[in-house]
């Protein structure tokens, strides 16, 4: 017996992902509902356009260039390599998504790039990426807890060490201004427990070590959970799914307001700032999970 379309009729690549297709949480969404359910709903559902600022393409510029710069042999992985990165980098991100870059000029665009390359010289005054090797980088987890929730998600990075032992590492390239600063950090270990779990179902390693990389500040935040956290968090993560879905049948996806309205893109759809939200379009076949938790993804201060 086979799972999906008949194996002898011809099949697009588009069709056999919708096939195999699942309604999934993400770190992000996860985080929207927790935050707004109405900005989980303007951003899975709605899926309102986000145009994306400057600091959110200067974060995606350094993911792409440290993906590539551990992509390299560890000998190769010099400062001056990391430098000549962000070029290409800039190419792969305005290739994937060109109208990033239609806003910005030619001083705008160089600008740009020079941050970038400030952020990742200041990376090798936090870690020597010459002197290991991680297991993966840019690393798609999903999986199915015991009450049928899906997690799925990218971390950044994944070292293993000779032991065995598991350290997830995050990259963060914004600087939140101080009112939004322990917030920002709280999502900022929210979405790292998150892939702890993930790992802990997929490979039954409990992570060791979660690492959050703060390249603005150059800073190291190192935070080691326990088994029963993760379990506890676990739970947390299938409520917020139970709570995305009855809402999802039902539409009611209520504002929750709090500092982090200030960087709202969307308070003109707001209640809470005297707007109309658009009619709800029911639970969609494929709601936005974030994509691969990128940073363009949230309009968060410190992302």
């Amino acid at each position: 017996m086979r799972d999906g379309p008949d194996a002898s009729s011809p099949v697009t690549r588009e069709q056999g992902d919708r096939a195999r297709w699942r309604p999934a949480l993400s770190p992000s969404r996860a985080a929207d509902f927790k935050q707004c359910p109405l900005l989980y709903r303007f951003r899975a559902i709605d899926r309102l356009p986000e145009p994306p600022s400057t600091a959110q393409l200067r974060g995606s510029l350094v993911h792409a260039a440290l993906e590539q710069l551990y992509g390299l042999p560890a000998p190769q992985r010099g400062p001056d390599t990391a430098s000549a990165l962000v070029e290409p980098a800039w190419e792969r991100v305005i290739g994937e998504e060109p109208e990033l870059a239609a806003e910005l000029d030619t001083a705008q665009r160089i600008e740009l790039l020079e941050e970038a390359r400030a952020l990742l010289s200041g990376y090798y005054r936090l870690e020597d990426p010459t002197r290991f090797d991680p297991q993966s980088c840019e690393q798609r987890v999903e999986v199915e807890l015991a009450d049928g929730t899906l997690l799925r998600g990218f971390i950044d990075r994944i070292d293993v060490a000779p032991t065995g032992e598991l350290r997830v590492v995050d990259y963060k390239t914004g600087k939140a201004p101080p009112a939004a600063r322990a917030l920002a950090e709280f999502k900022a270990l929210f979405q790292m427990k998150f892939y702890a779990v993930a790992l802990l179902r997929s490979r039954g390693v409990l992570p060791t070590r979660l690492r959050l990389i703060y390249l603005a500040d150059g800073q190291l935040l190192d935070y080691s959970p326990d088994h029963d956290e993760l379990l506890r968090f676990e739970k947390t993560l299938a409520a917020i799914w139970r709570a995305i879905q009855l809402a999802g049948a039902t539409g009611d996806f209520r504002p929750h307001p709090s500092r982090l309205c200030d960087w709202c893109p969307h308070q003109a759809h707001c209640p809470v700032f005297g707007g109309t939200p658009p009619p709800y379009p029911g639970w969609p076949d494929h709601p936005d999970e974030g994509g691969a938790d990128a940073v363009l993804q949230t309009a968060d201060p410190a992302a």
